[in-house]
């Protein structure tokens, strides 16, 4: 590691395991005072535990990113524990599937507020920190599942998730004159947790058919996408997403994937 983020502060939220907790990881190894904040607390002191193992700086706290009074007690807290926050990389989200006739309106709501509303209310309670300071960078969890592709069962996903990408934009230019900087990474099919089942290794084998690199990507393939948009070399880059993907999405057919 090269210390990119060294004497930076950055709250990861959703990092508890797989992405978020690749992210946090890269962030505290590149020098980052990482705060990992999530549901799962418990998970998260166990990251906390691997980083500081490891050398680096990281605490953890249980906040529910969909509750507004909890955002503002995160974002205070953070602020207590760290100082000025330098960086958001906002991670957390959930992907229930259910298809449309079947689903009930408050798991349509359960997801869009996870995934989508509470991007607006960490960028509402963190941004007046950022542009008074003329510096700031949040990083968003995306995908390829909304804004480039489909799937039957997450019409809820891929509606947050094409709402992130839009948020990301408009958000961006509203603060671009304030030194501020909003970026997404797009993931695609990601390994975020082991299951030896027979059943979990059929559906990983046929993922892994519609892949062009022929193999599912790895947390830290986000987090490393992530740590760039977070960096001072994405100074001039706001607005933007990056796909990280293994070319998931550039065949026309199936005929064009040759794995």
């Amino acid at each position: 590691m090269t210390g990119r983020l060294q004497g930076k502060t950055a709250i990861v939220t959703g990092g508890g395991r797989g992405i978020g907790a690749g992210i946090a990881r890269v962030f505290a190894a590149e020098g980052a005072n990482v705060l990992i904040a999530t549901r799962t607390v418990n998970r998260a002191k166990a990251v906390v535990h691997d980083i500081e193992k490891a050398g680096g700086t990281a605490s953890a706290m249980a906040t529910d990113v969909s509750d507004a009074k909890a955002v503002k007690a995160m974002i205070a807290e953070a602020r207590k524990r760290l100082g000025n926050i330098d960086i958001v990389a906002h991670n957390a989200g959930i992907f229930p599937s259910s298809d449309i006739v079947k689903m009930k309106e408050t798991e349509w709501d359960r997801v869009l507020d996870t995934n989508l509303k509470s991007l607006f209310l960490i960028s509402k309670a963190v941004l007046p920190h950022m542009t008074r300071r003329k510096k700031g960078r949040v990083v968003v969890t995306s995908s390829i599942s909304g804004p480039r592709v489909g799937m039957p069962g997450w019409s809820h996903y891929c509606a947050s998730k094409a709402g992130v990408n839009g948020f990301i934009k408009a958000a961006a230019l509203e603060v671009a004159h304030k030194g501020v900087t909003i970026n997404g990474v797009e993931p695609g099919n990601i390994v975020i947790r082991a299951d030896g089942t027979a059943e979990a290794r059929a559906h990983e084998a046929k993922m892994k058919q519609a892949i062009p690199m022929g193999y599912l990507g790895q947390p830290e393939d986000i987090a490393h996408a992530a740590l760039y948009l977070a960096s001072d070399e994405a100074s001039y880059v706001t607005g933007q997403t990056i796909v990280v993907d293994g070319g998931q999405i550039l065949p026309e057919s199936q005929d064009g994937v040759l794995v």
